[in-house]
């Protein structure tokens, strides 16, 4: 069944209009710039992804020096999030220059992260509910996928056409796989319950992005809804961090 939707959707992403991306995307409510630093809350925000990568790799890495640990059955299932962490980390960089020079350049190098962490979460999903194997198999395949839609958008976008119906499914269906999988498959750990208040956070950091304006002019040029979205959204990541420290492996 999760194949055949899956089909379904990647067909109806070929055959359906191409979502190009709005002309003024670019163009975010606040701009406003502070110690020399172009749209410095949009930049600076980025800085909480930093820290909630950080803070992920950091505890992948106390985890492998343990002889002993309950967090994982095996060592080898760290991979999906220590990829995980490593691409958050690249998102703050990718989107810090995006802020600082927002153009569709850029904008490469910030979704092209976005899209591999999105997809190893779902491949680590996959290994801690359906198959440990089949999720590390499937780890550079989704990764990979991940990258293709990205090079895919920004191909069209040099076309003078731009299509983000591929980025669109990897980002938006892979979540909700994600959700799907985790209704449906126990986890073999504990606390797994917790990956539906990341899931929540992140589509609130989404929310906030669609309402930059408004938000902004709410809190009375205060800060703007895409800001709020950079530090919702690595809120989200470090829900994971902590979700990885209260686990432990069920018994049978």
């Amino acid at each position: 069944m999760l194949i055949g939707l899956t089909i379904a959707v990647v067909m109806a992403a070929f055959f359906l209009p191409a979502v190009s991306q709005p002309a003024a995307y670019h163009q975010f409510a606040d701009q406003r710039s502070f110690l020399g630093i172009p749209n410095f809350g949009n930049v600076v925000s980025n800085l909480a992804f930093l820290l909630s990568g950080g803070a992920g790799l950091a505890y992948l890495l106390r985890i492998y020096q343990m002889p002993a640990q309950k967090a994982f059955f095996n060592k080898i299932e760290c991979l999906p999030y220590g990829i995980l962490f490593f691409s958050v980390i690249a998102t703050a960089l990718g989107s810090m220059v995006y802020h600082w020079i927002p153009d569709n350049v850029t904008l490469l190098w910030d979704r092209l992260p976005i899209a591999i962490a999105i997809t190893a979460l779902l491949a680590a999903t996959i290994s801690e509910r359906v198959n440990p194997v089949l999720g590390l198999w499937s780890l550079p395949i989704l990764t990979g996928l991940g990258i293709v839609s990205v090079l895919y958008w920004y191909w069209t976008e040099q076309q003078g056409a731009g299509n983000l119906n591929y980025y669109a499914v990897i980002q938006f269906y892979s979540i909700f796989l994600i959700v799907l999988l985790s209704l449906c498959y126990p986890s073999r750990y504990t606390c797994a319950q917790d990956i539906y208040q990341v899931i929540a956070l992140y589509a609130a950091a989404k929310f906030t992005e669609l309402l930059d304006m408004q938000i902004y002019r709410l809190s009375d040029d205060l800060v703007s809804g895409h800001t709020l979205k950079h530090l919702l959204a690595a809120w989200a990541v470090y829900r994971i961090v902590q979700m990885l420290q209260k686990r432990v492996l069920l018994t049978e």
